[in-house]
């Protein structure tokens, strides 16, 4: 038997935001409030523990109904690769409200929607890989040689910095256009593209 699933997010866990507005748009959709599932984090997370436990819980011919698209991806990629899992798996989405809306990948006319946000979502990678090497490109002409892979370098900072404040970048694809791990990364630069520690270090390393 079929059944139809409710996944809601909010981006703060320190009550300043509600869940109500999901919950009750979801189960006037329909979902059982039982089958409603939710996380208090921020959307760009990966530990989200309300969202693992709801997609273990679809079964075959299952419908996931969330109110908003980004309530449930970090990115338009993520959100890309997590319906084309839940595709495989023959279980739908429909989106409640929103730019989303028209999605609803159990009809033919959302399953086309979706495929243009596939595109779209391969047409964002390619835009940041491309900044991102040209960034590179003119940090060597300027004589800033990047190091070994998986080594962090002032030239690095600066590029990874500028796509950290980006909320459309990657993670993922980043380090893999700056050749360094995600563990690095965040070693130096903070979410938001700040400074920490040891890139405020590498950073004064380089001045005269």
């Amino acid at each position: 038997m079929t059944a139809l699933i409710g996944y809601m997010r909010v981006s703060k866990a320190d009550g300043s935001q509600l869940l109500d507005l999901q919950s009750d748009a979801l189960i006037k959709a329909g979902v059982p409030e039982h089958h409603i599932y939710n996380d208090s984090a921020s959307g760009r997370r990966d530990d989200r523990p309300g969202l693992e436990a709801c997609l273990k819980a679809l079964r075959n011919g299952d419908t996931l109904i969330v109110w908003k698209l980004d309530r449930l991806g970090r990115d338009l990629r993520h959100l890309v690769n997590l319906v084309s899992d839940l595709t495989d798996r023959n279980i739908g989405l429909k989106v409640l409200a929103g730019d989303g809306a028209a999605i609803d990948t159990t009809t033919a006319n959302g399953r086309l929607v979706f495929a243009i946000f596939a595109g779209l979502a391969e047409f964002e990678r390619e835009l940041i890989a491309e900044r991102t090497r040209a960034g590179l490109v003119a940090a060597r002409a300027c004589g800033q040689r990047g190091g070994r892979p998986y080594k962090m370098t002032p030239a690095k900072v600066r590029l990874a910095q500028t796509a950290m404040r980006d909320p459309r970048t990657n993670i993922s694809d980043l380090c893999e256009e700056l050749g360094i791990s995600r563990q690095t990364l965040y070693r130096f630069i903070g979410p938001d593209g700040e400074l920490r520690d040891d890139g405020q270090r590498l950073m004064k390393r380089q001045k005269p």
